[in-house]
């Protein structure tokens, strides 16, 4: 069977690259690593119109190929086909705004310079056409030597004429050995952009009306105080909206649990095998799904931010803030991302080329309050905190979830500025990014992105969590002596007992620290085994039929509830992000390092938090 032809996508960041590889694989892609380096590999499958079985592979974004951070490197060597575990491509399509071609043609003239046949896709050619933007098209063929197709990639117009140009060159493919390639000096890369320049005059390229409104729009969004104003605003905008759209679907789904569980328990017989079941898989996996709308509802707004541009606008923003206390401009995104999940936050930091910023970033990503937290705050939340409204529009729990997250980005700032006054302390190097074109968000990739995120966190709770829970449970129903009816003579009630002491000054108890241990393996099973654990300790058949929430109302006191809270917003991190932290940095002294840390930064904030609410609550 011949080799299914791989084509590569190729782009400086921003140019809409990631959403034609979307657009045209679908569900059809599966991310890995490149061999021998962290940097992330995503391949997809597609079909052309003429029926050709291709690979498509989506380099990374990058401004020029001569490389100066791991993914450039990567996305030169993979078109001079030098990675071991992937072939040359056999067709490139390079992905260029076609509203800021003056930037963009210039890495067009690098990648062309590399011999893989290619095409030219001239992206947001809608957004060029509403600002008046002129652009032949046919003439830039002609001067470039290569197809120039303009595309409207996130929704799909004039994806059909460039597949026909890859038909075209799969149906009579040409040998292109890599060519004795070096990397351009500073020189040649200016000699490259006075030729970008000049074959766009050539062209008779004209750039339109300037876009005004995006300008008056900036002049307000980009204000050193009203920005700063709105960006706040936005963020509690969010999260008082967590908790107020996702509010009927939770209960809906948290009634069908407790529906299931009740009638599972009816038609059961009494006995190891019905406890499995109910107590268990149900109240252990049941307490996790419930809080997938606001892990949707969060993801949701976060698309439609990066969709529309808006998330670039927000680090510059930050910009000023994070080099008050020492911390690199391209140190943002990487954060923003460990606000969904530490792992791609930190792996995103392998963009900052400093090494002391990049670890500096590393240490802070774990402290940003990723999605697996949600659980936990929502839980003690709904728990310990009045649903009312403060003021008009204005709900407590959101008020409270909000600021959890400002405690931990606080956090954060204030060990930058340690770190960097006394451990990393070279200078900050000035950070330069491009502010892409503003535009509505489309609907296709914000159900894809939500779809993507519902997948990822079903997966993990029958994955992970299901396996974890099954553990707790054993732990939690047998003892020493076999079946124990008393959960604290099981191998978690003694394991929980034996640990209480340590954590007696934080206000834990035995069922809490139970709680603890598995939550590094993922942070919301905390909640799995909560579940869990006082399911199996309930002395009726009714169990949690009145909600985990109601009985740990019932169980806890407030400060203790308060210590636990806290220490969620440092806890040490799960397994996976210190599997990756290793990976990235090559340590496992800085892994560990890292763990320590958190570990000490947890246990004493919470050691505040609980002999202060203590001393102030009686």
């Amino acid at each position: 069977m011949a080799k299914q032809p791989l084509i590569a996508i190729a782009g400086m960041p921003n140019s809409g690259k990631s959403a034609l590889f979307n657009r045209l694989t679908g569900s059809r892609q599966k991310v890995a690593n490149y061999a021998g380096v962290t940097v992330e590999r995503k391949e997809g499958a597609f079909t052309t119109p003429a029926g050709h079985a291709c690979r498509l592979l989506d380099l990374p974004g990058a401004y020029s190929l001569r490389a100066r951070s791991p993914d450039e490197a990567v996305t030169r060597d993979a078109l001079l086909g030098r990675l071991a575990d992937i072939e040359r491509p056999d067709f490139l399509i390079c992905v260029a705004d076609a509203t800021n071609l003056k930037l963009h043609l210039r890495f067009t003239l690098e990648a062309k310079a590399l011999g893989v046949p290619m095409v030219l896709a001239l992206n947001m050619f809608d957004i060029a056409d509403r600002r008046k933007f002129s652009i032949d098209a046919a003439e830039l063929s002609r001067l470039l030597g290569i197809p120039v197709v303009p595309t409207v990639a996130v929704r799909g117009g004039k994806v059909e004429a460039l597949l026909a140009v890859v038909d075209q060159y799969l149906a009579n493919p040409v040998p292109h050995p890599a060519p004795a390639w070096t990397e351009p000096t500073t020189a040649e890369l200016r000699a490259l952009n006075r030729q970008a320049m000049a074959l766009l005059d050539q062209a008779g390229v004209a750039y339109g009306v300037p876009p005004v409104t995006s300008y008056a729009i900036d002049r307000v969004l980009l204000h050193p105080v009203f920005g700063l104003l709105i960006l706040m605003g936005l963020m509690f905008f969010v999260f008082q909206s967590v908790f107020t759209w996702s509010a009927w679907p939770m209960d809906q789904i948290d009634g069908a649990a407790s529906a299931l569980g009740a009638w599972l328990g009816s038609q059961l017989p009494d006995g190891l095998f019905r406890s499995f079941i109910v107590d268990g898989v149900v109240a252990g996996i049941g307490s996790v799904i419930v809080f997938l709308p606001q892990i949707l509802v969060l993801y949701f707004f976060i698309l439609v931010l990066e969709d529309s541009g808006y998330m670039a606008r927000a680090a510059f923003l930050l910009d000023r803030l994070m080099g008050g206390v020492g911390l690199h401009g391209k140190s943002f995104i990487p954060l923003l991302s460990s606000f969904a999940c530490a792992i791609p936050g930190v792996m995103a930091a392998r963009t900052i080329e400093h090494k002391p910023d990049r670890l500096t970033t590393i240490l802070l990503a774990p402290l940003m309050t990723c999605s697996a937290r949600l659980p936990v705050y929502t839980l003690l939340i709904a728990a310990f905190v009045p649903n009312r409204e403060v003021a008009t529009g204005i709900n407590l729990q959101g008020l409270v979830m909000f600021g959890l997250y400002m405690a931990a980005l606080t956090t954060g700032l204030l060990v930058a500025f340690v770190l960097k006054r006394f451990v990393y302390t070279e200078q900050v190097d000035s950070f330069v990014m491009e502010l892409p074109t503003y535009k509505l968000p489309t609907l296709h990739n914000i159900v894809f992105g939500l779809l993507e995120r519902a997948r990822i966190f079903l997966r993990r709770a029958g994955g992970i969590i299901f396996t974890i829970m099954v553990v707790i449970w054993v732990l939690s129903s047998f003892g020493p002596h076999g079946i124990s009816g008393n959960i604290e003579q099981s191998f978690a009630g003694i394991i929980g007992i034996a640990l209480a002491p340590l954590f007696a000054p934080i206000g834990f108890s035995w069922q809490m620290v139970i709680a603890l241990i598995p939550g590094m393996a993922a942070r919301e099973v905390a909640v799995t085994v909560l579940g869990t654990v006082y399911a199996i300790s309930a002395d009726n058949e009714e169990g949690l039929a009145s909600g985990l929430a109601t009985t740990l109302q019932s169980s806890w006191a407030l400060p203790a509830a308060i210590s636990f809270l806290v220490w969620y917003i440092f806890a040490p991190q799960c397994i996976s992000t210190l599997t990756v932290i290793r990976r990235e940095t090559n340590s496992t002294k800085f892994m560990w390092a890292t763990f320590a840390y958190l570990f000490v930064l947890a246990y004493v904030m919470s050691f505040l938090a609980f002999q202060i609410s203590s001393a102030l609550l009686g």
